[in-house]
């Protein structure tokens, strides 16, 4: 007698719009393990860089699946832009969908991966934040069956579509993990090892930017910034405008506005010492590298608050605690950009010596 039919716990029915909906009910028999590893690989896929994941978008296309991870936001979103760049501008208002996680379900992203292009060879699908449906917060039946659809997917996905997959953050030891590190295309955007992988990610930048400089100074600023993506592109965007009219960036651009000292934003003393000694360049260099380092503003201005009472004389004390309550009643009131304010309350503090650059960012150019 033949063995009877294996019946899939998740199935494509089509709808009369034509849109694939997926139904989702209980196995009446487990799939065989042969044929689950028949069709998808035991090992996962080789990791892409972001130089990778262009290449490929300039050579062969995107792929069906792809999860963009890690802490550089801007590179993710510039990833996501340059794989809708591939659909024509005319015809991207029918071929390209794009979710919040944190409002949407599985199912709807997969119907709209389901649904046929328009005028064009693909559909992009762009879900940002899908941790929220990737590992939801609270277990329910409808996750689960979401997640079991979501695999069944990445076993045949529609090819026509590209689904992104954008995640702040994601738990690499669950098994959806795994199911799309083995099917699908993992970038992981800003996660730099070291000195020497910060270095790299700082030419490729410099080289998009149309930028040139000198390799001391990308190794200066390796060792000072560190490997965090996000702080590397906010430093590469300040020396950019400082140097704007510069062949290069030199040593002593990153020594000017990004500092000198590998210490940085670890020496608590760094910004006191400035300020008493009327240092307002030094002291706005510190207060940068403090926030770019992610201080808190107002952990910020109790430590400016602090250097107002306790270690400037008594003619600069009075106007100084002044200077201190005005920029907390303006951070309170959201009067301006809080490294602004800052800035500027570090300017006051100095004396009056040197002004604080309008939009932040340290010294605007060279003198």
């Amino acid at each position: 007698m033949p063995p009877a039919p294996v019946t899939s716990p998740v199935r494509p029915l089509s709808s009369a719009s034509g849109t694939t909906r997926w139904n989702v009910s209980r196995p009446t028999s487990r799939t065989p393990s042969s044929a689950l590893s028949s069709r998808r690989s035991e090992e996962p896929l080789p990791e892409l860089t972001p130089a990778a994941f262009r290449a490929r978008l300039a050579t062969g296309g995107p792929g069906s699946v792809c999860l963009l991870l890690g802490d550089d936001a801007a590179e993710k979103r510039a990833l996501i832009e340059a794989t809708v760049a591939t659909i024509d501008e005319g015809i991207r208002l029918f071929n390209v969908d794009r979710f919040q996680g944190d409002e949407t379900t599985i199912p709807e992203v997969l119907d709209a991966a389901q649904t046929l292009p328009m005028m064009a060879a693909r559909r992009v699908i762009v879900v940002l934040h899908a941790e929220h449906v990737l590992q939801p917060k609270r277990e329910s039946q409808a996750a689960t069956e979401g997640l079991s659809a979501l695999e069944a997917y990445l076993e045949e996905p529609a090819p026509h579509a590209t689904v992104l997959l954008e995640v702040a953050d994601l738990d690499e030891r669950r098994r959806v993990f795994r199911r799309i590190s083995e099917a699908a295309d993992v970038v992981r955007c800003g996660d730099l090892a070291d000195a020497t992988d910060a270095g790299d990610w700082i030419v490729r930048r410099l080289k998009e930017m149309g930028r040139e400089a000198e390799p001391a100074a990308v190794r200066l600023l390796a060792a000072v910034v560190g490997s965090d993506a996000s702080a590397l592109r906010g430093a590469l965007d300040r020396l950019s405008l400082y140097a704007a009219d510069a062949p290069r960036i030199t040593v002593e651009d990153v020594r000017t506005v990004v500092g000198a000292s590998v210490a940085g934003p670890d020496d608590d003393w760094a910004v006191a010492r400035a300020i008493e000694q009327r240092d307002t360049r030094r002291a706005l260099r510190e207060v940068g590298l403090a926030l770019e380092a992610g201080a808190v503003p107002y952990m910020v201005l109790g430590q400016l608050a602090w250097v107002a009472r306790s270690r400037l004389g008594p003619t600069r004390t009075g106007p100084a605690i002044d200077a201190v309550f005005r920029t907390d009643r303006a951070l309170k009131q959201s009067g301006g950009d809080p490294r602004v304010l800052l800035e500027r309350l570090v300017a006051e503090l100095c004396g009056g010596r040197g002004r604080a650059p309008a939009g932040g960012g340290g010294p605007r150019g060279r003198r």
